[in-house]
């Protein structure tokens, strides 16, 4: 089982399964497309902890309430997301990180 302690991690990036987006594809993810984003790193005391949807499942399942955020655009958002996904999109998310609880795991995609 896989254990987010949100004291330790404060962001998990998970890997999108074809089911929970409803694609049947995985699609891989075009920095070309978010250049002002691509070179970005995380400040030094946040260290991201990858994990997969199954992995995330059984957080879940586990007892755990994660927040989870879409940061595509509105216009991905709309298209498709995992239920109950907070949208906050890369252009907007300097602001929105300011409303992130710190004490429960985070998962962005």
């Amino acid at each position: 089982m896989c254990h987010i302690s949100p004291a330790k991690t404060l962001f998990a990036v998970i890997v999108l399964s074809a089911s929970l987006v409803g694609t049947q594809q995985m699609s891989q993810a075009d920095p070309s497309k978010y250049p002002q984003f691509a070179q970005q790193s995380l400040p030094e005391d946040i260290t991201p902890a990858f994990i997969t949807v199954d992995e995330l499942v059984e957080v879940i399942r586990a007892g755990a309430k994660p927040l989870i955020i879409d940061v595509r655009t509105d216009e991905e958002y709309k298209e498709a997301h995992i239920l109950s996904a907070q949208s906050a999109p890369l252009a907007e998310f300097k602001e929105y990180l300011k409303s992130i609880p710190r004490d429960r795991p985070v998962v962005l995609y």
